[in-house]
Order: C-alpha cells, then structure tokens, then sequence
C-alpha cells in the first residue's frame, strides 16, 4: 500500500480535504464515498481543533479582562456565554470553508444576512436593551444592591441581566427596567462613592438669632456619630422666604445606603427641632395668601342673585 506523501493541491494551495480523501482511497474506499467522508472528517477535526484552542486561549485572556473590569460574577456569566457563542460561530465557519462546503457557507451566510435584517427589525427593542445590558456590565452605573434613582422612581438594584435590570422599591414593590431606559437617560447613585454629602433647609423666623440658629445646627452635626468631622459641616443662609429664613446644613455621611440617609437625616434634623425649641427659636408654619374675593357662576350664583333682588 503506498500512501500519497503529496497532498492534493487546490488553487495552489493545500486542500486538506484532497488529502484526507486521498488517503481513504488508498485504504481501498471508493472515490464517491471517500469524498463526503473526508469532509466530514475534516469539518469534525477543524471545528473540534478550533473550539477548543478557543476555549483554552481565548476565554481565560477574556475571563482575565473581566476581572481586571472589577465585574460582579453574575455580570461575567452572561458574557462569557456571549463570547463562546462567538467561538462555536467561527469554528462552524472555519470548518465548512476547510470541509470544502464553500458552496454551502455561502449559501448560510446570505441567508443569515437577510435572517438578521428581518430579525433586526421585529427586534430593535430587544437587541436595544441587550446592547444597553452590555453597556452597564462594562461601565459600571451601578451594581446589585445599589440605591439608584431615574426619571421619577428609586429603588435598590436586585439583579441585572443583558435585557432587564430588577429593581426594589422602597414601598417593597419589584420593578422590571428595560436596560435601554436606563442607558437612554440620567441615573442617579448615591451610593457610588464612599462619601455622600446631604443637605437640609432650616426655616427659623425673621426675628430669630441666626448667629444662634447656625451654632446649633453645626453643634448638632458634630456631635452625630455617623456626620463626618472631614469634610466638616456648614451652613449657609439661602433663602428669604415669605414667613422664614431658610439656612440650610450641608453634612456628609460614610458608606451610605438608602437606610443610612433616611436614618442619619431623621435623628439630625429631630435633634436640631429639640434645641430649637429649648431656646425658642420659631420654625414658623407656611402662610397661604387667602387674600381676594371668590367669583362665582352658573346656577348658584343666578340663585343668589335672585334672593338679593326679593331681598330688596
């Protein structure tokens, strides 16, 4: 038996599945069985090959980006399925052009084509959302357990996936997200950063002290365990209103999170109406202007306008 040293050559260059055949003919097999055999042969040896160098070389350099991105495990799992649907897709490519399925490749490509274009346009909604998902796995505007705020709503992140992101209320109430609502607009996260300063209008009366009013206000932020000392508390005059001086507190808290806000500003802001009251400095109510007359039509004001004139 005598094997070809040769491969057969295609265009000037090597044809593996020239080889392949050429080699089970020799094995006694005849040529119209030993084609489709040899290029089974070579699609299931190049895609496996290919696969699994992907799957060995590529996912780990990705797996290690992701970790340099300092992503959460839940946020790697789903791209890690995206880039190994990209391994298989190109394996399967690589493997019908060296199989010798140009034909059929092509073929799949333009039916692919038109597939995607269809699909695109029954599903710019869902592609939008995926898209925008990749985007806050990358960027970062937030993470799980986050408190974030957009449009008119607020809530704690509970998961986010490549379509929806999942959020908390604080009335316990579980909202879906598209992730593209989020990506389109302004998202507010208070608790990106370690520190968060918050602010708080005091309304004290016209002939209160206000020298008074601010050393109780910056007494009080001190004296709270959880206002920071640095940046120190400060208070600024900022409005004159119709009944009230506004002064408003500026402090800032470590670590916050939505309990820590409405806790922190609660106990300060009680704190401060105490020593306001031990030395009697007024917070005074809202004013409603009453001042006009009341017009009135229809047939209520024909009514009245008939018993003034029996009336005289």
């Amino acid at each position: 038996m005598t094997l070809p040293l040769v491969p057969a050559q295609t265009g000037g260059a090597t044809d593996p599945t020239g080889f392949v055949q050429s080699f089970i003919e020799s094995l006694g097999v005849g040529a119209s069985l030993a084609a489709p055999i040899a290029a089974a042969v070579v699609f299931i040896v190049v895609f496996v090959a290919i696969y699994l160098l992907g799957r060995v070389l590529v996912t780990p350099l990705f797996g290690r980006f992701l970790d340099r991105r300092d992503l959460d495990e839940h946020a790697k799992r789903p791209l890690k399925k995206v880039v190994g649907g990209v391994i298989v897709f190109i394996a399967i490519g690589i493997a019908f052009g060296l199989a010798g399925f140009g034909s059929i490749l092509q073929s799949l490509a333009t039916v692919a084509a038109a597939a995607t274009l269809a699909i695109g346009f029954a599903m710019q909604d869902v592609i939008a959302n995926f898209v925008a998902g990749v985007f806050i796995y990358t960027d970062k505007p937030f993470r799980i357990g986050d408190w974030i705020e957009w449009d008119d709503r607020s809530g704690i992140v509970e998961d986010i996936s490549l379509r929806v992101t999942r959020v908390r209320t604080f009335d316990n109430e579980l909202l879906t997200v598209p992730n593209s609502t989020l990506t389109d607009g302004v998202i507010k996260n208070p608790v990106a950063k370690d520190k968060l300063r918050m602010k708080f209008v005091f309304g004290i009366g016209y002939e209160d002290d206000i020298e008074q009013a601010t050393d109780i206000i910056l007494e009080e932020a001190e004296k709270h365990d959880d206002i920071l000392d640095d940046p120190a508390p400060s208070v600024r005059l900022t409005e004159l209103a119709d009944s009230y001086v506004g002064l408003q507190s500026r402090f800032w808290i470590a670590n916050p999170s939505r309990a820590d806000f409405v806790r922190t500003r609660g106990e300060y802001v009680t704190d401060v109406k105490q020593r306001f009251d031990e030395n009697d400095i007024n917070i005074p109510y809202p004013q409603v202007d009453l001042s006009g007359g009341i017009e009135m039509a229809g047939p209520v004001a024909e009514a009245m306008a008939r018993g003034e004139a029996e009336s005289d």
